[in-house]
């Protein structure tokens, strides 16, 4: 990062009781607006007010960042490198203009100018760079980095397009491209001068250096560029600033003016478009074969991007990468960038000839993985013929470190084929395959998961024989969220609330939430509490009534579950709960019900087939119970389109319930659950992931809880568990099968769920059907407290003083002391 001059300003003459910092805020507003977007005050538009406040705003956060990266480099700290396939930073002007301290100024620099702060934050566009928790973890982990003034970079790729926009026509999910670009992103810095090249395929030759000695080069068949983009990381009160680097794919070659002057204009174009590819969509479907080498070719872009960014930067300031492991941590998010353990050989064994014994152990000292599931498919393998193919010199390395390391093993472990087998880095069984979660293990000296009881079933499950075999190794990490962003910007009712009753210190120290847990059954505060939160439902309902002519009443239970559409997260449970509950409406009319709005939001993956009928079903299910007279407003089902973190800064402070009702084992950790119980929802939850850790907090009374545990699931499974069983027996799940199977929600297609019914009447892999009573049941408990406003208002209360330990900045005090070896500054 280059030293930019400076130049004084010339003095801004306040405005009568207005400070001289909001002035000059506002004369360098205006001097963007007119200079760097050509535009006058009576032409702009919000959006050109936006970009003109944003590049204000940077130029403050700009010194700051130099003069720290600077000083990093000077006091030679050693540096978090945070690799992710996914950063959703969601908008970034509230979010910087509140870490900077600069909300009131920037309120009063815009005033005189008749600018409404709030269209400016609905301007911005949300960045299109991440699609659920993961990506939205990394954000808040980055924010909390710099918040302790850990020196990092965050690197990742920068999507033109992101996942998808998601528009449902007739109630079906249909995926356009993101258009945040289209503006430019004022945040960032375009860096052209650094440029890397990333080959692919190719051949690897084996050159006699001596006659002891053979050095591999390979020969890449393809070269693409990757070329860095900037973005500065605020922390809470400036503390720090860090970079999120993000890669944007280039041709090297990108006008073949060849075959343009030969009349064929679109084959010139060719290898632009196959480069520019991979930094086009986030997660594009990997059903085809050309699907899956782009998945791979992604991931192995960014990585290899970061480690020569990283490796050139430590070379140019210290001289030697023996010291890699005392100057640098490289986190692994997830399985994705796993192949930069091979990466990082290659450049230290072939570009930099550090001998093999001394390379690995630098290798495995400077990386730790992050695991977040353990479904199979997210733990990644690749076939090893496209590997072979794509990256041959890394398939090399991979099959030497897999002899080597299953040498150790067979030595402790002499006869035992099964171990052999199930820690090997090749898959031998239905097509050879790389397994990326193995190879990140192998390569690592910290491996964790990211809730307790996440973490002990990595252990116990697909990870079970790497305990064994490394004791120690895996550990856990129970992840987090940012207060600044989850409680503070998203819900400033209750932040005020907050500092009214605790002070200020609650806007620094998380901890300082407990001190709320005495007012939990006082009146007067509760009164209070209920009122944000009734303020934070009207607005919500009034989003609704905008974009979808919906009528939500504002004083019914705000049920709300939105996440990512996958059948073990279960929102078909909560779409077959909803039509139980509306055949006992309609069938006891004369019963005190107890209002509720159901409200739904996620994205189904573009190849999930199954996920996108669940999202119809939710349709056509609201359809019927909305213009149903006879429900009379008791029950109301919504499913709000293209979830992004806009979005759910709207809808978790407006929330009363949260549903975190995965399939017991199958959730690792979820941050939602934490988000929402620090806003004063209560949870409705299976015993999975972090529900575990939330129960222990918040206390068995204020919490939840439904359905089978973990080793029951896994129990039922074993025996064959049929889901025509648990039908049987209960009443209201088979009515509303037969419902949904023969067609009453879908009278165009009466066939159109026939699969989906049957599937839970068998296998039911997910034990829909085995929670089913339990979660009707548990959902009338809900009902029966709603009706106690002064007991669910305690236990609101107690949910918001409960969760001070959920913070990402504990998260990332526990890395930085326990697996990156870096201090951290409170």
């Amino acid at each position: 990062m280059d030293t930019p001059t400076t130049s004084s300003a010339p003095a801004i003459t306040p405005r009568p009781g207005e400070s001289a910092d909001a002035a000059a805020l506002r004369e360098a507003i205006l001097q963007k607006l007119t200079y760097d977007l050509g535009k006058s005050r009576l032409g702009a538009r919000d959006r050109d007010w936006f970009i003109a406040t944003a590049l204000a705003v940077r130029d403050r956060i700009v010194d700051r960042w130099i003069d720290l990266t600077r000083a990093t480099y000077q006091s030679g700290a050693k540096q978090v490198y945070y690799l992710s396939l996914e950063f959703l930073i969601g908008r970034l002007l509230r979010d910087n203009v509140s870490n900077l301290n600069l909300l009131p100024t920037l309120r009063d620099a815009l005033e005189p100018l008749g600018v409404d702060l709030e269209k400016l934050r609905i301007a911005e566009p949300d960045a299109a760079l991440g699609n659920g928790g993961l990506g939205r973890l990394a954000a808040c982990f980055m924010e909390s980095m710099a918040t302790l003034s850990i020196p990092a970079f965050g690197y990742g790729i920068r999507y033109d397009h992101g996942l998808f926009r998601q528009i449902i026509r007739d109630g079906w999910q249909r995926e356009y491209p993101e258009d945040w670009l289209n503006d430019g992103n004022p945040w960032e810095f375009a860096r052209p001068e650094i440029a890397h090249e990333i080959g692919f395929g190719g051949t690897v030759e084996a050159v006699n250096i001596s006659e002891a000695r053979v050095k591999h080069v390979w020969k890449p068949g393809e070269t693409v560029q990757a070329v860095a983009y900037d973005t500065p990381i605020v922390g809470w009160r400036g503390a720090h600033v860090n970079t999120l680097r993000l890669w944007s794919a280039r041709a090297v070659d990108p006008l073949r003016l060849d075959a343009f002057n030969s009349g064929d204009h679109v084959g010139a174009l060719a290898n632009k478009v196959k480069a520019e590819s991979i930094s086009k969509l986030l997660y594009p479907s990997d059903e085809s074969a050309a699907g899956q080498e782009l998945r791979l070719r992604q991931e192995y872009f960014f990585s290899s991007a970061a480690l020569q960014d990283l490796v050139r930067r430590h070379l140019r300031v210290y001289g030697d990468l023996r010291s890699l492991p005392d100057r640098v941590s490289i986190q692994l998010n997830d399985t994705h960038p796993a192949i930069v353990v091979a990466e990082l050989l290659r450049i230290l064994v072939d570009l930099h000839d550090i001998p093999w014994d001394e390379a690995w152990p630098i290798t495995r000292k400077t990386i730790s993985y992050t695991n977040h599931t353990l479904l199979p498919e997210a733990l990644e393998s690749w076939p090893v013929p496209l590997m072979e193919r794509l990256l041959p010199r890394h398939m090399q390395l991979i099959y030497l470190i897999n002899a080597f390391h299953l040498d150790s093993v067979r030595l402790r472990y002499p006869n035992d084929g099964r171990m052999l087998s199930s820690v090997s880095l090749i898959e031998e069984g239905h097509g050879r395959r790389v397994r990326m979660g193995h190879l990140a293990v192998v390569g690592s000296h910290k491996v964790n998961g990211v809730s307790a009881l996440h973490s002990d079933l990595l252990k116990q499950t697909v990870f079970s024989d790497f305990h064994q075999i490394f004791p120690g190794k895996l550990t856990n990490k129970t992840n987090g969220i940012t207060f600044r962003r989850w409680l503070q910007q998203c819900n400033p009712g209750l932040t005020s609330l907050l500092v009214d009753t605790i002070g200020p210190v609650v806007l620094d120290d998380a901890n300082a939430l407990a001190t709320l847990k005495p007012l939990a059954g006082d009146k007067a505060f509760q009164e209070k509490f209920a009122a944000v939160k009734r303020a934070n439902k009207v607005a919500l309902a009034e989003l609704v009534r905008d974009r979808f002519q919906l009528r939500l009443d504002p004083d019914a239970i705000f049920d709300v579950q939105i996440k990512r559409i996958h059948e073990y997260k279960r929102q078909l449970l909560n779409v077959l709960e909803a039509v139980a509950l509306y055949d006992e409406i309609r069938s006891q009319p004369t019963k005190d019900w107890t209002p509720r709005v159901k409200i739904f939001a996620g994205k189904a993956a573009s190849s999930y087939h199954r996920a996108k009928l669940i999202i119809k079903l939710a349709h056509d299910v609201a359809r019927v119970i909305n213009s149903d007279p006879t429900v009379r407003n008791l029950l109301k089902v919504v499913f709000l389109p293209n979830y992004n973190v806009s979005l759910a800064e709207m809808i978790v402070p407006a929330a009363d319930l949260s549903e975190q009702i995965s399939t017991a084992g199958m959730e690792a950790s979820g941050t939602g659950n934490m988000k929402f119980a620090l806003n004063g929802a209560l949870t409705i939850g299976t015993l999975d992931g972090a529900n575990v850790e939330i129960k222990e907090h918040v206390g068995d009374d204020n919490i939840f809880i439904f359905g089978l545990t973990t080793p029951e699931v896994e129990q039922r499974r074993r025996e064959g568990w049929q889901g025509q069983r648990a039908v049987e027996q209960s009443r209201r799940l088979q009515e509303a099968l037969e419902q949904i199977e023969a067609g009453v929600f879908s009278p165009d297609d009466p066939a159109r769920y026939r699969e989906l019914v049957g599937n839970l009447r068998g296998s039911d892999y997910f034990m829909v059907t085995a929670d089913f009573d339990s979660y009707f049941d548990a959902q009338r408990a809900v009902a029966e407290r709603w009706r106690n406003p002064a007991a669910w208002w305690k236990s609101a209360v107690i949910n918001t003083a409960s969760m001070g330990w959920f913070s990402s900045d504990r998260t990332i005090a526990e890395y930085a002391q326990e697996i990156w070896n870096v201090p951290v500054k409170r």
